[in-house]
């Protein structure tokens, strides 16, 4: 049975208490210093005093972090490649991928481009990181008998949307992320049962995403009101993560086949929708458009 530790407290401080190769797993979001408020405290420190914040919790993630685990950091524009360089040439830890999570809706700006989106670099802690394709592969937008039926990879640019204040889920946390977003990272590089820490736990995701998913979650954070927040969270009931991957909606052309499209969609929903349940009516409609499934043999009409 998997568990969370949900720990009030400063970073800096409590992931010095964590033993050393304890955590398969570290998905990071730090404040970006760009001057938010989250209460009691802002992320408007002193470029060299963001620095050397940066670089004291990133050694400890570095000493808690298993041989070929892997650790995720949401960093803005004006610090990751400070970022970078403090996990690459002070920390020795193995680059792996530079994501791009694009948003197609977010703050406005008279003077500029509006921004629309975050990044994440992961890096690992050796050069062989879990790293688990099949669990996180996306429809294929057409279907060809030589590519692998179970899907494609999602590659490094990820669409999810914010969630949104008018979203059953949306707490009250200004740098809230998709549940559908750090699914993807946990499901990529961790297995069940591992244990997977956020340092700055803030509204729960992490954590609520490890309680679905049979991972054992460790969050830490430093503000109160957020850790009440989050156990409300937990103790909720699951109806489904509170955001998706539009891609994962999609169905493949060329299903002309009966046969082939049969097996394809009696998997299509457990392979990638299981956790979204308000999905699965939009995919189930856009195959009868496409292929006229309410005129088909009983047995694959009882698929839907």
């Amino acid at each position: 049975m998997t568990e969370y530790n949900l720990i009030f407290g400063d970073a800096l401080v409590e992931l010095k208490k964590l033993p050393d190769s304890s955590v398969d797993l570290i998905v990071a979001d730090p404040p970006y210093n760009l001057g938010k408020d989250y209460g009691k405290t802002k992320d408007n420190l002193e470029k060299t005093e963001y620095l050397e914040f940066s670089k004291e919790w990133l050694a400890e993630c570095n000493r808690l972090l298993k041989p070929n685990g892997s650790i995720y950091i949401f960093m803005g524009i004006r610090y990751i490649s400070y970022i970078y360089q403090i996990l690459e040439d002070d920390l020795g830890l193995d680059f792996q991928n530079w994501i791009v999570w694009h948003y197609t809706q977010g703050l406005g700006k008279k003077k500029g481009f509006s921004s629309r989106h975050d990044d994440i670099l992961v890096f690992s802690k050796g050069s062989n990181p879990k790293f688990n394709l099949d669990d996180i592969r996306i429809p294929q937008k057409f279907y060809r008998k030589i590519n692998n039926m179970r899907g494609a990879n999602p590659g490094n640019v990820w669409e999810f949307s914010h969630v949104h204040y008018c979203n059953e889920n949306r707490q009250n946390h200004p740098t809230q992320k998709p549940e559908g977003l750090i699914e993807r990272i946990v499901l990529a590089s961790s297995d069940e049962n591992d244990v997977v820490l956020d340092p700055f736990s803030g509204s729960g995701t992490t954590l609520r995403v490890c309680q679905q998913l049979n991972r054992n979650g460790i969050g830490i954070e430093i503000h109160q009101e957020y850790i009440d927040l989050t156990h409300d969270r937990l103790s909720k009931e699951f109806n489904g993560f509170d955001s998706i991957d539009p891609r994962m909606e999609r169905v493949p052309f060329d299903l002309r086949d009966p046969e082939i499209r049969e097996e394809y969609l009696r998997n299509h929903e457990n392979w990638f929708l299981k956790n979204h349940p308000d999905s699965v009516e939009k995919f189930r409609k856009e195959v009868k458009k496409l292929y006229e499934v309410s005129k088909v043999k009983p047995k694959q009409k009882e698929l839907f």
